[in-house]
């Protein structure tokens, strides 16, 4: 899955950004009530073990 993707797949879900770093967005669900962070590398694939870690904080999981 790219970054891209899992963005689309955030924002489905009621997550949104609160703020943007230099490399990373910051990213919170209302669902978790958790804040986490989201590369900008929109067309590169996201490693698993990272994808597994956003999709937790994210409610998706």
């Amino acid at each position: 899955m790219t970054h891209s993707e899992l963005k689309r797949k955030l924002r489905e879900i009621g997550c949104y950004v609160i703020r943007e770093g230099n490399n990373h967005e910051i990213w919170f669900s209302p669902k978790t009530q958790k804040q986490f962070p989201v590369g900008r590398h929109d067309k590169k694939e996201v490693a698993s073990g990272t994808l597994k870690s956003i999709r937790r904080d994210a409610g998706l999981e």
